[in-house]
């Protein structure tokens, strides 16, 4: 319980931070405006219909519905995670950052289409009622912001199919739910590589076979 009370904190303060910046960001910036906070980060505000860092795939309903099932099995991944391998604290709170992460931008996905105005760049979006906002359920926009251009050069006009063209590292804007995932991932691979070689599929599916056979006795 007390793992379980570690991840249930971490995805509410990731979920809270995340949702404050992009409200902030979508009630006091205009599409596209940009703030400089240091010549090599920027506070843009974008939005995309994609998944993380921008990328696009698929159609953006199917999108959503599998972030949802995602997050789903998710969550039931860390409970038997921890009940059923005593799992450990760090890797209890990594797969948390990531499942905040998900549930970050799935929040943008259901309800932004339906409590704002379209943003646009002429004036900052603003609250409206439930359900008149921009889009329909499931085709909110997630809101971007963090924008960190380290290296702005231009190719050498010598470089086939790239010279002369203007090259900026790191050029994807990403969110705050972004970073969380990303962080996440990079920590399971640099500490949990053998919690994630034990994994056992189908030991999760008979365990949850097991509960269900229980529940219905």
């Amino acid at each position: 319980m007390k793992k379980g009370t570690l991840a249930a904190v971490i995805v509410v303060f990731i979920l809270v931070v995340d949702q404050l910046i992009k409200i902030w960001v979508k009630t006091h910036m205009m599409l596209h405006e940009s703030i400089e906070i240091t010549p090599w980060f920027y506070i843009l505000f974008i939005e995309n219909n994609g998944m993380a860092f921008g990328m696009q795939l698929g159609s953006k309903v199917l999108l959503s519905l599998f972030r949802l099932f995602a997050i789903g099995g998710l969550i039931y991944f860390i409970w038997w995670e921890i009940k059923r391998r005593n799992a450990r604290w760090g890797y209890v709170a990594t797969l948390a950052m990531i499942l905040a992460g998900a549930a970050g931008n799935l929040i943008d996905c259901l309800f932004y289409g339906q409590i704002f105005s379209a943003s646009s760049s002429f004036y900052t979006s603003y609250f409206v009622p439930f359900g008149e906002g921009y889009a329909p359920l499931l085709f909110g926009k997630v809101v971007d912001m963090f924008y960190f251009p380290i290296i702005e050069t231009t190719w050498p006009a010598w470089m086939p199919f790239v010279g002369g063209e203007e090259f900026v590292f790191f050029s994807p804007v990403f969110n705050f739910a972004d970073a969380s995932i990303s962080v996440g991932v990079v920590l399971l691979i640099l500490f949990y590589r053998k919690e994630i070689s034990s994994l056992s599929f189908s030991e999760m599916k008979k365990s949850g076979k097991n509960e269900a056979e229980k529940s219905s006795e």
